[in-house]
């Protein structure tokens, strides 16, 4: 890793947010990748999962290189799934880790991705509301990853770079081949 001098150089020129989205494969990768070169350079993180079991194969590397993790959830059912029970369960609780994730980012973290959050905002787990008043008022040096399908045009404004992951062709369309452990999660 970087040394603390290094880092703190770095600091000095965080504070834009990023926007990984489309149907693509890819996108909870692209902001893994960039959580690892973060770390790597000695900066804090926290990744965010929303609507996700915390399951993920890179979720436990993560953690070893000192990256904060915070994921799964109250059910292991897709919002689709619930009952109007489970989804108030499930907003209940995607909205307080929302805002610990803010609280917490306030205080010491230089980057905080955000992932899954449009799939939570879609679903009406989240509000966009709250994320927006959070993207204008976050700290100036604090670099935010946000991923996720279908940004609303406020959030791709808001947002300093946007790359899409666009689905050309995927295994499971072409053959069934359903989500592998190791490669989509």
């Amino acid at each position: 890793m970087t040394s603390t001098l290094n880092a703190d150089k770095i600091r000095e020129q965080l504070g834009l947010v990023h926007l990984y989205t489309g149907d693509g494969k890819g996108k909870t990768t692209a902001a893994a990748g960039l959580a690892v070169r973060a770390r790597g350079s000695g900066l804090s993180v926290l990744f965010v999962q929303f609507l996700k079991s915390g399951t993920s194969a890179e979720l436990e590397p993560m953690r070893e290189l000192g990256i904060e993790v915070v994921s799964g959830q109250p059910t292991g059912k897709f919002v689709f799934q619930m009952d109007e029970k489970e989804k108030e369960e499930a907003r209940v609780f995607n909205e307080a880790r929302f805002r610990e994730a803010v609280i917490r980012s306030r205080e010491e973290v230089d980057l905080l991705v955000f992932d899954e959050i449009l799939g939570a905002i879609a679903t009406g787990i989240l509000g966009e509301g709250a994320l927006l008043d959070f993207l204008k008022t976050k700290p100036k040096h604090l670099e935010v990853v946000l991923t996720g399908r279908d940004p609303s045009d406020e959030l791709f404004l808001a947002s300093d770079y946007v790359s899409e992951v666009m689905m050309r062709k995927h295994p499971y369309e072409t053959s069934k081949t359903p989500a592998r452990p190791g490669i989509e999660y």
